[in-house]
């Protein structure tokens, strides 16, 4: 019984972490909330197909920055897909990191893309092992 409350403790600290570093908004919170008895792993089933159609999305980004001239309006429109998404589960840091960008399309900056970009799949990166890590700590129920 210690042991499964000492879990609990450590697995809520884990998640509160997440928020005081900046990595996750209430949206997550939102999510959790719609998790019940019926569907346990809603939260990492959703998480999941996030990351697995966004990793789609930012290879196609990738090719689209190595392109010259770079398509502008087709970068903004990739990116707002993934922001989408990246919104949908409170991810944070790289909401913004996405608003970033965009704005830098709209500018024509491509430097500005570039090196946002960069961030952006730094900070996804963090998130998706901090939020494995979490889930993979997680009690079925918990």
């Amino acid at each position: 019984m210690e042991r499964n409350q000492q879990l609990r403790r450590q697995l809520a600290s884990m998640r509160q972490s997440l928020f005081d570093q900046g990595h996750l908004d209430e949206q997550f919170i939102l999510l959790e909330e719609l998790q019940d008895d019926a569907n346990p792993n809603f939260v990492e089933e959703v998480v999941t197909l996030h990351y697995r159609d966004s990793a789609r999305l930012i290879t196609t980004i990738e090719r689209a920055l190595e392109k010259s001239p770079l398509d502008f309006n087709k970068l903004d429109g990739y990116m707002h897909q993934f922001k989408g998404s990246s919104t949908s589960i409170g991810a944070k840091k790289v909401k913004a990191e996405s608003t970033q960008f965009r704005e830098y399309c709209e500018a024509g900056n491509g430097e500005g893309c570039m090196k946002t970009f960069q961030l952006l799949k730094r900070d996804y990166a963090t998130l998706r092992r901090k939020l494995e890590a979490y889930f993979q700590q997680a009690l079925p129920g918990a």
